[in-house]
């Protein structure tokens, strides 16, 4: 069954077409990577996903329902966590309250110190609990976020660029994250890093000039020549 489905989506700024006539169905439970060149429209088609941009044309659904109408802070009470590309972190306040403010959406004051803790467990900041999150490097600031994000405990969760500025190990950790989650949580996964695309994802989507250049699974679009001439820079 599709938790997420998208339907002819388009966004036009001004005269310029960002994404045209997306159409685009993610599974219960599966790894899904969104990738294309820098311009793609990854950014603009996630928008208007999580409910940030208004779109032009088309239409979203969640769980069967639509949500086109839907503002953000509705979709993130519908199951919706979606980390940005750039972090998003209170960066006056310590590790620990960035992740209690997201818990509290979703559940009492008196749950939210056995979920903040078992969260930057998760992500491998337990030992940062304490310490202001402005005074984090860029990396262990994009895994406070991916924390704030699982403290919602998601239906769906959205991970932009979640490996950039991360080390080796912290990437390696990272993977081991996602696969822990996979089947109990539906992730899209907007990715530049192809052994994390290649290695995480159920299956890919690939934009290109705001359209859908390919559907398929990672062997399909390692091997697709539209992709390769497009992306992947083998073509």
């Amino acid at each position: 069954m599709s938790l997420l489905a998208a339907q002819g989506l388009s966004k036009q700024f001004g005269g310029l077409s960002a994404v045209e006539n997306v159409d685009f169905d993610l599974p219960q439970g599966e790894v899904r990577a969104l990738i294309g060149p820098n311009g793609a429209g990854k950014t603009t088609l996630v928008g208007m996903i999580c409910g940030r941009i208004v779109p032009s044309a088309g239409r979203v659904t969640f769980d069967g329902r639509d949500i086109t109408g839907l503002p953000a802070h509705k979709r993130i009470m519908a199951g919706m966590a979606y980390t940005f590309q750039i972090t998003s972190v209170f960066t006056g306040l310590d590790v620990r309250e960035n992740v209690a403010l997201a818990a509290r959406r979703h559940m009492r004051p008196a749950e939210t110190g056995p979920a903040v803790e078992a969260a930057l467990a998760r992500v491998g900041l337990a030992d940062r609990i304490d310490q202001e999150a402005g005074d984090l490097s860029y990396g262990h600031q994009r895994l406070l976020e991916i924390a704030m994000g699982l403290v919602q405990s998601p239906r769906l969760l959205i991970l932009d660029e979640p490996t950039q500025g991360l080390s080796d190990a912290e990437i390696a950790g990272f993977k081991g994250l996602v696969r822990e989650l996979a089947g109990d949580t539906t992730i899209l996964l907007i990715e530049h890093n192809m052994s994390v695309v290649m290695e995480l994802a159920d299956r890919v989507t690939v934009l290109n000039f705001g359209e859908v250049l390919a559907h398929g699974t990672p062997d399909e679009i390692h091997h697709n020549a539209d992709v390769q001439a497009a992306y992947l820079g083998t073509g």
